[in-house]
C-alpha cells in the first residue's frame, strides 16, 4: 500500500487498524518493485511483510500504523458538500434515514446519516454538517477526507470535522 505519512522500518512494531479489531504485529520486511528495503517512506507504494500475518488477515481499507497513533472510529461529525445534478450528483434530495457508502482511502463503508435539528431534507448542491455512524470502524483523524457514494457513483464530498466516539 501507499505510505500516507512517516516512515515504516523493518523490525518496528505496527498495528493493523480499522474494519476488524486492531492487531499488533512486527514489520519483518519492506519491498518495492521486488527489491527488499530497510524502510518505506511517505508517498511510496510498498509491500510490507508482517510477522504471523497472512494475506487473508488484512483487507482493503485497513491502515498500518505506529501503535497508538491512530484509532478506529464509527461515529463522527462531517462537513459535507452534496454534488448538484450538473456535477453528476443526485437529482433528488435525501432525507432522514439516508444510508449511503462513505469512501475512505480505498474502501466503502455504509453509514447512517443523522441530519441536524430542523433539517428535513438535503438538496443536491447543499453544504452542511451532519453526524454519521458507520457499520464498521475506520482508522481516522479529524481532517480525513471522504467521498459519499451510491452504487459506485460519487454524490458528495466531505471531511471528518469531529470524532464522536
Amino acid at each position: 500500500g501507499r505510505v500516507e505519512q512517516g516512515i515504516v522500518k523493518v523490525g518496528e512494531e505496527v498495528e493493523i487498524v480499522g474494519i476488524k479489531d486492531t492487531v499488533k504485529t512486527t514489520c519483518t520486511g519492506v519491498e518495492m518493485f521486488r527489491k527488499l528495503l530497510d524502510e518505506g517512506r511517505a508517498g511510496e507504494n510498498v509491500g510490507v511483510l508482517l510477522r504471523g500475518t497472512k494475506r487473508d488477515d488484512v483487507e482493503r481499507g485497513q491502515v498500518l500504523a505506529k501503535p497508538g497513533s491512530i484509532n478506529p472510529h464509527t461515529k463522527f461529525e462531517a462537513e459535507v458538500y452534496v454534488l448538484s445534478k450538473d456535477e453528476g450528483g443526485r437529482h433528488t434530495p435525501f432525507f432522514k434515514g439516508y444510508r449511503p457508502q462513505f469512501y475512505f482511502r480505498t474502501t466503502d463503508v455504509t453509514g447512517a446519516v443523522e441530519l441536524p435539528e430542523g433539517v428535513e431534507m438535503v438538496m443536491p448542491g447543499d453544504n452542511l454538517k451532519f453526524k454519521v455512524e458507520l457499520i464498521a470502524p475506520i482508522a481516522m483523524d479529524e481532517g480525513l477526507r471522504f467521498a459519499i457514494r451510491e452504487g459506485g457513483r460519487t454524490v458528495g464530498a466531505g471531511v471528518v470535522a469531529k470524532i464522536l466516539d
